[in-house]
Order: C-alpha cells, then structure tokens, then sequence
C-alpha cells in the first residue's frame, strides 16, 4: 500500500513537462496521419521529467513508444494503444502527441493476420496499470545522474514489478511482437554451416531477448523495422523549400 501511494504521488510529479524543452515537431501532424500505418510503432520524444530519466538510461532521443491501431471507423485521425503513467495502458489519438517530436518505425513482411494479432495483444491490455515499481527505480536518476556502465542501463529499465496486470510501454510492445515472433533487436549468434555446394557458411541463429528488456530506442536502430519519415512519402523536392531571407543572404547553402 505505502508503495502504491508512493509511487502514484511520484507518477504525478515525473509526468509534469520539463522547463525550457525547445525540440518541436519534424513534421505537421497532418503529414503523420497520412503516413501511419497498422501496425506501425510511434516513437515520441516526450518532454516530462520521466522522459528526461528514460533518455538518460537507454542514452536516446526517444522516451515512449506507441502501436498505431489504424484509422478507426468514425475517426478523423489514427489512434494509439499508449502506455501513460498516470492512466495506464488506453488508446488515444494521435492528437495526444501534438507538438513532439515523434519518428515512424514500421515493421517490414507482417500479413494482415499478424498485424491483427500484434493490435489485438495490445488492445486486450487496455485498462493494466503502469509499472509504478518501474518509477520508484528510475526517479533517483532525476535528482542525480550517476555514471552508470553501460551494460547496466538496461538491465535497470527491467526492474519493475513484473506483474502481468501491469506494463510500460516498450515491454508491452515487445510482447505483442512477440505474439507473431516479429524480431525487435535479438541477440544474433553466427554459426558455422555448409552449403548445399559444400563450402562454409556463417549461419545466424536469433535469441529473442525477455520482454522486459526492450526500450523505445530499440525499434529505432532495429534492422527490422523500416523508419518512415513523412516529409519524404509526402513527395519532398528540396527546391520549393522556402528559405528566409537572413539565411539566403549569408551567401552559403542553407542546411
């Protein structure tokens, strides 16, 4: 009880914004509707003190990952299964990540039937709770950033309760994924085989990683995921990009 009230009254303080955070939107929120996807996960780079302890351990832009559900019938814009944590696991729109910086990270081969299967794990853990042991573990990197090994910093991602009622958002992604056996970042093993030609081979043997040791950043630098940038599917031609004036004067080429 002492823990849950703890860690609820600390859920509410770490979800409060940070003061001056400056990065905005790379793209409009209309162009990530017209690119989203089922299926695709939405990293965000959020701005809350929680966030800040997030990006400090997985030493990452991206602090919450989300699965598009679609456009649902009657919807204006795709919706989420999210992971908030206040509110828990909920589905939202994508309007709830206005202003953030975000990135598109789309898994690559999935038939509509494991699409389906990935939404659907999500969906049937709408209403879990947060892992606010998850919480208690990181805000002491709030107050004080030690120099924690690298080794080390995922395996602090991992130390949440573990109780199947409650989840944060990467590891609830990693066990939907898994549902279909979808590779996220596994730990790859080369072994030697021979060919049907006799010569050798280096054969690749995937060992998937415990759920609970997934964070946002891993959809990013998976080598399965494709990251789809909106401005680029919207048709992007560099020469109608406008250019103010002070830029234009300095004489060189605008990055």
């Amino acid at each position: 009880m002492a823990l849950g009230f703890i860690g609820k009254r600390m859920a509410r303080f770490l979800a409060q914004p940070r003061e001056r955070y400056q990065r905005g939107p790379s793209s409009r929120l209309e162009l990530l509707a017209a690119t989203l996807r089922r299926g695709d996960v939405l990293l965000v780079d959020g701005t809350s003190r929680f966030a800040s302890a997030i990006k400090y351990l997985t030493q990452s832009t991206w602090s919450h990952a989300a699965l598009c559900l679609g456009v649902p019938e009657g919807a204006a814009e795709p919706w989420f299964v999210d992971v908030d944590i206040n509110d828990g696991v909920r589905t939202v729109p994508l309007a709830e990540f206005a202003g953030l910086h975000a990135r598109i990270c789309r898994p690559v081969g999935l038939s509509a039937g494991e699409t389906d299967a990935v939404v659907e794990h999500m969906v049937s853990r709408v209403g879990h709770n947060y892992d606010l042991k998850n919480i208690v573990d990181l805000a002491r990197y709030l107050v004080r950033q030690p120099p924690v090994p690298d080794p080390l910093k995922r395996r602090m991602i991992a130390l949440g309760s573990g109780e199947p009622t409650r989840a944060i958002c990467s590891t609830l992604l990693a066990e939907a994924f898994g549902v279909v056996r979808y590779p996220i970042l596994p730990e790859i093993e080369l072994q030697d085989a021979t060919t049907a030609g006799g010569r050798q081979a280096a054969a690749e043997i995937l060992h998937i990683r415990h759920h609970s040791l997934y964070t946002p950043r891993d959809f990013d630098v998976s080598p399965f995921f494709q990251v789809v940038k909106p401005r680029l599917e919207a048709g992007f031609d560099f020469r109608r990009l406008v250019w103010s004036d002070a830029q234009a004067g300095q004489g060189g080429t605008p990055l």
